[in-house]
């Protein structure tokens, strides 16, 4: 005989799994966390539209009309000077590292060849590896710089403002002129994957040995704590590189992204960020009590990684807040390390500058791991 659907019994289950949610507190901070981290994140800090971006100048000509055209280029809010230099070279220079996203080199005689009407030519050259930060600004340009000078073409200039324009603009879009998706992207998800695949699989590592029983070994073992970390994290080491092999060789014969600089040296720097992932992986596991918290915590790191670190939005689009959270992922930094390395041929030397916040990161958290790492199963 079939039974009737109860109302009691089916509020003692509804009553029992609130029960079991409040109990489960990892779960539900996660069901809360997520969607509140997602609000904040895509509501204040994604931008797609980037402004303030920074530039570097090299005013060869001092004149009225050349402070006019600077002027009109900050008041645009695309444009941000805060550098300026006597050398294109130098300028060069800072826009391989990253220190600027735009240079704007204002020739000799400048006004003087405006006002007699000969269109003198404004070279400004961009970091184009990321053409989602740089092409908004760059298509507006033209407008920008005919009405930065509005005000000084008036009177006996007037037939000046009258032309197309009086300004021969030279835009060169260096690293990815022709703005190709792939070059950007291919190279960011070495960074990606690596995050995702060496957080997840070492946040298993020691909650599997809880709960399959072997915890009672490696306590028997005369081990240290940070040897027993260690030798865990070792062998997902050469996971990882065999990680970055398959998205290199995909990267060049699938997507044809050009490696510049010395794929040897992404190899060397990429064991560092290896090393700061696993650590965060092992050190979510000796905090989780199981595989399912280890890999909620996972999940919950790698959020904030893929958002704020410049791979699937622009990084100079974000307000300052976010910039310094973003500031403090491994994962930031390495994207500006491998692109710079694919993209630039960026050396060494110009990843001294992101490489010492991934050591700081992984020195941290592997310490945290180690002061948390149990020596008995209480």
């Amino acid at each position: 005989m079939k039974r009737r659907f109860s109302i009691a019994r089916f509020w003692a289950v509804v009553a029992k799994e609130f029960i079991q949610m409040r109990r489960d507190r990892v779960t539900f901070a996660m069901m809360i966390g997520i969607p509140l981290l997602q609000v904040i994140l895509f509501g204040y800090a994604i931008n797609a539209d980037p402004k303030h971006l920074p530039a570097a100048v090299v005013l060869a000509d001092d004149g009225p009309q050349a402070r006019s055209l600077l002027y009109g280029l900050e008041n645009s809010r695309y444009f941000e000077f805060v550098r300026q230099y006597r050398t294109e070279e130098q300028a060069r220079q800072a826009l391989a590292a990253g220190a600027v996203q735009f240079v704007i080199n204002v020739p000799q005689n400048f006004s003087r060849d405006l006002l007699r009407g000969k269109r003198p030519a404004v070279l400004v050259e961009a970091d184009a590896t990321d053409p989602g930060t740089t092409g908004i600004a760059l298509g507006n340009l033209p407008t920008i710089l005919t009405s930065a000078l509005r005000n000084d073409l008036k009177g006996p200039l007037a037939f000046l403002a009258a032309t197309d324009s009086p300004i021969d603009l030279r835009i060169h879009a260096l690293y990815n002129p022709e703005s190709i998706t792939q070059y950007n992207i291919v190279p960011g998800l070495v960074g990606v994957i690596l995050t995702l695949t060496m957080v997840l699989i070492t946040g298993l590592a020691m909650t599997r040995e809880r709960e399959t029983g072997t915890m009672e070994n490696l306590l028997a073992m005369p081990a240290r704590p940070l040897e027993v970390l260690t030798g865990k994290i070792i062998p997902y080491i050469l996971v990882g590189y065999l990680q970055i092999g398959i998205l290199l060789v995909a990267a060049r014969f699938l997507f044809h992204v050009p490696m510049l600089g010395s794929v040897p040296l992404l190899l060397a720097i990429a064991l560092l960020f290896i090393a700061a992932n696993l650590a965060m992986g092992v050190t979510f596991s000796t905090i989780a009590s199981n595989q399912r918290e280890a890999v909620q915590m996972g999940i919950f790191f790698f959020l904030p990684n893929i958002l704020l670190s410049g791979f699937a939005f622009p990084f100079r689009g974000m307000p300052v807040w976010a910039q310094n959270i973003a500031e403090v992922l491994p994962l930031t930094h390495f994207l500006r390390i491998v692109r710079g390395i694919l993209l630039k041929g960026n050396g060494l030397h110009e990843a001294l500058n992101e490489l010492w916040p991934i050591a700081l990161f992984a020195a941290v958290v592997l310490s945290i791991g180690v002061k948390r790492y149990r020596q008995t199963l209480d």
